[in-house]
């Protein structure tokens, strides 16, 4: 997992990375002006000794006299002097302070430069395809919310990638059983083992819908999941959404001989949600419910309001879920049940889909599970309006 940035607000103001960029060109300018000085200091004094002892052998050593000492003429000498001294103190502080300041600087620039250039070598390495790659947060600074959003947008991308390979491997297994029956009796009829015939043709025309659904199925999965399923979100009466999605199958439960129990409230208050989308969330929980509940049992459906919102709880009597599955039940081409087939257990990806369509609405689906044989619930909510 990828390290969240700390909270911007929170940071004291001499944390961030403008002050430091500030504080660094301080140190510079401080670091050459007392050079400078101390440059100056030091040479200075030493510049004008030479000066004068230069003066003193030039005027033979005379201390009086028409050249001597607080003459107007010795006096322009000193300033010369004096002002040659402190040229040539100046010219070596300056360099010394040049090649102080420039040591300086390159300190400072490599403390902020490394690690853009650790960043820029590891978004490289990622383009190239190593998703794995990751930088060090050199500061809680800006520099250090740079290296965590890197962190986690590679986090991000390696999951995309993990999920993409893992889809890819999903549906060529899903494939793979209708494709081979459609080939085994296709190689049948060519060889004349297998009669044609009502029951063959039926068998085929089968294995083709199924085909036909799972290609439909991952088709809306992608769009769910990609958030590209238009939704009209409007104020919705909940106990319309169940009472639709309860006569879509009662005779689906009817016909397996299960109970399916209802308990609307006469007064909800209304929900946001897309009504179609909403009834085809639940509509999928109770067909969930019908193909997961052995005979005799019952599928309960209720509805509540609470928290702000409006549950509509899907309970049966069916084969439970474990521990383990219950964090794996909303993935791809999960089934709980793994002895059941392809055909009786669906593709299984449509709690997946009834997730995505649910979190798309705002709200969210949950499962949960005492254990084997012992039932399961699956909870849909929606924001109240």
């Amino acid at each position: 997992m990828s390290e969240e940035a700390p909270d911007l607000s929170r940071r004291p103001w001499w944390a961030g990375l403008g002050w430091k960029l500030f504080a660094a060109f301080a140190s510079v300018i401080v670091v050459g002006v007392t050079t400078l000085w101390l440059a100056v200091g030091f040479t200075a004094p030493r510049f004008f000794e030479q000066q004068m002892a230069g003066m003193m052998q030039g005027s033979g050593g005379m201390m009086g006299g028409s050249g001597g000492m607080g003459t107007p003429s010795m006096d322009a000498a000193l300033t010369v002097a004096f002002r040659d001294a402190v040229t040539q103190a100046l010219l070596v502080a300056t360099a010394a302070a040049v090649l102080a300041a420039a040591v300086a600087s390159l300190f400072v620039t490599g403390r902020i430069v490394a690690p853009l250039r650790r960043l820029a070598t590891a978004s490289r390495r990622l383009a190239d395809g190593h998703y794995a790659e990751r930088v060090p947060v050199p500061s809680d600074d800006e520099l250090g919310d740079l290296a965590r959003s890197f962190n986690a947008m590679a986090d991000a991308l390696e999951a995309t990638e993990r999920r993409r390979r893992e889809l890819i491997g999903d549906v060529a297994h899903e494939l793979r059983t209708p494709i081979a029956t459609l080939e085994g009796y296709l190689e049948g009829l060519l060889d004349g083992v297998v009669e044609p015939g009502p029951p063959t043709w039926s068998r085929l025309h089968g294995e083709a819908g199924r085909l036909r659904r799972l290609v439909d199925d991952l088709q809306e999965l992608s769009r769910a999941e990609a958030r590209q399923i238009p939704l009209v979100l409007r104020p919705t009466d909940p106990a319309e959404i169940a009472r639709v999605a309860v006569d879509r199958l009662s005779a689906a439960f009817l016909e397996k001989g299960l109970e399916l129990r209802s308990e609307v409230p006469a007064r909800l208050p209304r929900v946001q949600a897309d009504p179609d989308r909403a009834i085809q969330v639940l509509s999928n929980l109770l067909s969930n419910a019908l193909r997961y509940t052995p005979v005799p049992g019952q599928v309960e459906l209720s509805v509540k309001p609470g928290g702000g919102a409006v549950e509509f709880s899907v309970c049966d009597s069916g084969v439970g879920i474990t521990p383990e599955d219950l964090s794996h039940v909303f993935e791809r081409f999960y089934r709980v049940d793994k002895s059941r087939s392809r055909a009786l257990g669906g593709s299984g990806i449509g709690l997946t889909i009834a997730k995505a369509l649910a979190e798309g609405m705002g709200g969210h689906l949950r499962a949960d599970s005492a254990g084997p044989g012992q039932g399961s619930s699956f909870t849909f909510v929606l924001p109240i309006a």
